[in-house]
């Protein structure tokens, strides 16, 4: 059934190509980026969902446009038309890297903006032109980031948490057990802001022909105004949207008008495909299960990844025939240790069947990190977040609260710790001891795991792990990632690897029919995944769990 369908396709895509050179294609084609867009798109919502229209185009969509426009050789450049959003330095390294393939390809790439934050700003600058709005600006540039910590407000409510970690860079419960930075914590947030910073001068510099020393004085000089960011060489020019035609010679379509007489690329030929397996949101024992609404708190209100989902999906592509190579989509700060474990596995026995390639989204870290380190290949975006590898175990402690609530409370235990998990009362000595044996055991395995999966001596891994947190290029120069680049460079890889064609999709398995579908996004529904999932996290126990994860500039 595979030829005759392609066959089919073929034909289509020739009488589509014909009309298409009768056509007259524009010489301008825009791109219109009203927030960040998704590295993936979503599975297939309920039909309610769909009636309501797509939302912004996902990654590999904007670039298979971008790659239409880049090789249909009647269309002189793109438009990029920037909208105040927030982009986290992952998802600003991927337009970046986006622009200046486009840029490769012969076209003439120009941003343009009512107005520039820190991550459009840096975005921008990898184009050949950067233009804004008259009357806009530039707003303050650099790197802003605040540290909360709740342990204060717990206590004030009756509310405490009770945690155990064995290497103070692993600070992920500093939030609920502490009123400020650590030592360890401080030193870490230093060298993370560094190298946002430094990434932010790297992108400046290069997209201004900026040395390092004006490349910091651009930024710390700001914010600008349009006239002065013009003056300043922050900018190219001072347009009106309405006169951007005139400035570049020609019309400018959008690409959806201009769809139609772009030429489009063959189908690709019936064969071996690449397989993409994702990891998104808190690592649980379960299902994986999509977030009905994004809220800022991202712990108990994001997606989660499960590990039932994830083996049965690694299973799944290790006996496909259809599938030459996989690739691994990460973007999560972790959980569970048992359910990291389970898929790391499960991935392993994969790698050991077919080529296994992993790419880190804006956070791949802890328990993420985890289930990407058996691939035989791992890319991160400069601005990635990942290591953290270390350890964390406790509780919250809410038996005050229920005392001014006056909650009368009766237990009833047989065993000497049947009760250590109670949410009641704080650890005794005698479990804390229990417990901090788990939590060393638990970091002794995944010590032990990224050392045989990265090919590390235990003596070059401690120093880098210990809960400690890293950029990608960080951890490019410390061995925990091999290569920098985004999606599309892991599935290239993966089809060299296997020997694929070049145009071998990119293939995710539609997800099962036990998998959760995203609900209806009320505030009841929200509450409702936040209490299962706090509930999911807190049956585990033990947590490979990521200290920071930033939403973006």
């Amino acid at each position: 059934m595979a030829w005759p369908w392609y066959l089919l396709r073929l034909l289509v895509w020739r009488l589509d190509r014909l009309r298409a050179r009768l056509g007259r294609a524009p010489r301008w084609v825009s791109f219109l980026l009203e927030e960040a867009p998704p590295a993936l798109a979503p599975p297939p919502g309920p039909l309610w969902q769909r009636l309501l229209g797509p939302g912004p185009a996902a990654m590999p969509v904007l670039e298979e446009q971008m790659r239409r426009v880049a090789a249909d050789p009647r269309v002189r450049g793109v438009v990029v038309h920037l909208r105040p959003m927030s982009l986290t330095a992952a998802q600003a390294d991927s337009l970046r890297e986006l622009l200046a393939v486009t840029r490769a390809a012969g076209k003439r790439v120009v941003c343009w903006a009512p107005s520039y934050g820190t991550g459009t700003y840096s975005v921008a600058c990898a184009a050949d032109e950067l233009l804004i709005q008259e009357g806009g600006g530039i707003g303050p540039l650099g790197v802003a980031r605040t540290y909360v910590f709740l342990a204060d407000s717990l206590r004030r409510v009756g509310l405490e948490a009770d945690l155990i970690q064995v290497t103070p860079y692993k600070t992920a419960g500093d939030m609920f057990t502490r009123s400020d930075l650590s030592p360890e914590a401080r030193e870490m947030a230093d060298w993370l802001a560094d190298a946002a910073l430094a990434e932010l001068l790297r992108a400046v510099g290069a997209g201004r022909g900026l040395g390092a020393g004006e490349a910091r004085a651009l930024v710390d000089h700001s914010p600008y105004t349009d006239l002065e960011a013009e003056r300043r060489g922050a900018v190219d020019g001072v347009v009106g949207e309405e006169d951007l035609p005139a400035r570049l010679g020609a019309a400018v379509v959008p690409f959806a008008a201009a769809s139609r007489r772009l030429r489009r690329p063959p189908p690709p030929r019936p064969g071996p495909v690449v397989g993409l397996i994702r990891v998104e949101g808190s690592i649980v024992d379960g299902r994986s299960r999509r977030s009905p609404l994004r809220l800022p708190i991202r712990l108990l209100t994001g997606d989660t990844a499960g590990d039932l989902t994830v083996v049965e999906q690694a299973r799944r592509l290790a006996a496909s025939r259809r599938v030459g190579a996989v690739v691994l989509w990460v973007d999560s700060g972790g959980g569970s240790a048992t359910a990291s474990e389970a898929m790391a596995a499960a991935l392993r026995s994969l790698a050991a069947r077919k080529p296994l390639v992993a790419a880190m989204g804006s956070v791949a870290a802890s328990g993420g990190y985890y289930a990407a380190a058996p691939a035989q290949r791992v890319f991160a975006q400069p601005g990635t977040i990942t290591g953290s590898i270390g350890v964390l175990a406790g509780k919250l402690v809410g038996g005050g609260l229920l005392d001014r609530l006056l909650v009368s409370r009766a237990p009833v235990t047989r065993g000497e710790h049947a009760d250590m998990e109670s949410s009641e009362r704080l650890f005794s000595e005698a479990e804390r001891g229990r417990l901090r044996e788990s939590v060393e055991r638990s970091y002794q395995v995944f010590l032990e795991r990224v050392a045989g999966f990265r090919g590390l001596p235990l003596a070059e891994l401690e120093p880098i792990a210990g809960g400690r947190v890293w950029t990608g290029r960080q951890a490019l120069e410390r061995r925990l990632v091999d290569e920098l680049g985004g999606l599309q460079a892991a599935a290239a890889d993966a089809r060299r690897r296997a020997g694929l064609r070049a145009d071998a999709p990119l293939v995710e398995l539609r997800p099962g029919r036990r998998e959760q579908p995203p609900a209806a996004p009320d505030l009841a529904v929200a509450v409702e995944h936040g209490l299962r999932l706090g509930a999911a996290l807190n049956r585990t126990g033990v947590w490979w769990l990521c200290p920071v994860a930033w939403e973006g500039w």
